[in-house]
């Protein structure tokens, strides 16, 4: 066989390997539904469910339990193996990582996005200004 070939069948898989690689990674966040029906780890980003309770185990510090409520529209109860983050109220959105177990997702990480202060601050001069 000609070297020529062997290469241009090399770049083709390779291509092909990228593309197939690049089309599974739409999006990086899944959702509850998502989550329950294949059972493996996943990302998760939502709001927190702030008139619902959250409940931090006394016996347990590693036991953080909250509502979250997913891109598409669905509430979950959470529990997070880790102590109750600083601020979670004051987070615009959280990405969690983790696994369904039955109607509860079990969140291993977490990670909060809170609101800018620079947006405040610019608020806050927007206002004197008028």
């Amino acid at each position: 066989m000609n070297k020529t070939y062997l290469i241009a069948g090399l770049f083709l898989a390779i291509g092909i390997f990228l593309l197939v690689q690049a089309l599974g990674a739409g999006s990086p966040y899944a959702t509850f539904a998502s989550a329950a029906a294949d059972g493996g780890k996943h990302k998760i980003a939502g709001h927190l469910m702030k008139d619902k309770p959250m409940i931090q185990d006394q016996e347990n510090p590693d036991h953080f339990s909250f509502y979250l409520m997913d891109t598409d529209s669905i509430i979950q109860q959470v529990v997070l193996l880790q102590p109750k983050p600083q601020d979670i109220e004051m987070s615009e959105s959280i990405v969690l990582t983790g696994r369904m177990n039955g109607s509860t997702f079990i969140a291993s990480d977490i990670q909060l996005k809170c609101p800018s202060k620079h947006k405040d601050e610019e608020s806050a001069l927007k206002d004197l200004m008028d």
